[in-house]
């Protein structure tokens, strides 16, 4: 496990459930999961973050996974918000377990930026799928969510070219991506929660490149 320094009882928790645990100062979230990669010794890997968890299903077939053929499979993720899981947080597909080696670490930025805040592993080998579910438990209240919506755009405000026709675009394009999510990904149906998700992921390009700008000047 590597440990970003951190000054709760991770460390212990972890240690005292047989984990080796790698203690680095944090530099970024790329570099963090390329420096994890490094510390690997067995044939596979599976790259969880602390807020992640297997349910039963996925744990079994994880287990239950032929080494040989694949050089990678597919999980599916699904995200909570205050203890509920959502739709529009469902079913993401994540290559997650691979042969040490095989997969490569890209950034995904949210906003046209290049921070590398959200990044995806993949494999140009043999990619199969796991059954079961990757549960996320990312924010366990409205304030973590918008505590990391502020946190997310600034980082990818400072790694973003300000541009006025840029944040144009943006707003222009929050209308059609909240209604992207509230119908075809389902966030009207999951009430408030869904429709206050709905918007903040609508809004967070605008609201990365506005950043920018009021950075510029």
């Amino acid at each position: 496990m590597l440990d970003a320094i951190s000054r709760d009882h991770t460390v212990a928790f972890a240690r005292g459930a047989g984990a080796q645990v790698v203690q680095r100062e944090w530099t970024d979230f790329m570099d963090a999961r390329r420096f994890a990669l490094a510390q690997v010794g067995t044939p596979w890997t599976l790259m969880i973050d602390a807020d992640e968890a297997l349910d039963d299903r996925l744990r079994d077939a994880i287990l239950a996974a032929p080494a040989d053929g694949a050089d990678a499979y597919r999980v599916r993720r699904t995200t909570y918000f205050s203890g509920k899981p959502m739709r529009i947080w469902s079913n993401e597909p994540l290559i997650r377990l691979f042969r040490t080696g095989r997969a490569k670490l890209e950034a995904h930025p949210a906003a046209a930026s290049t921070a590398a805040v959200h990044a995806t592993w993949s494999c140009d080998g043999d990619v199969r799928e796991l059954r079961g579910t990757l549960l996320h438990y990312s924010y366990p209240d409205v304030a973590s969510y918008r505590a990391k919506h502020e946190r997310y755009t600034t980082l990818e405000a400072e790694r973003m070219k300000p541009s006025f026709f840029g944040w144009l675009i943006a707003l222009a394009a929050v209308v059609p991506r909240l209604a992207w999510s509230l119908v075809a990904r389902g966030a009207a149906l999951d009430g408030p929660r869904g429709w206050y998700v709905a918007y903040r992921s609508a809004t967070y390009p605008e609201v990365a490149a506005r950043k920018a700008l009021l950075r510029q000047g």
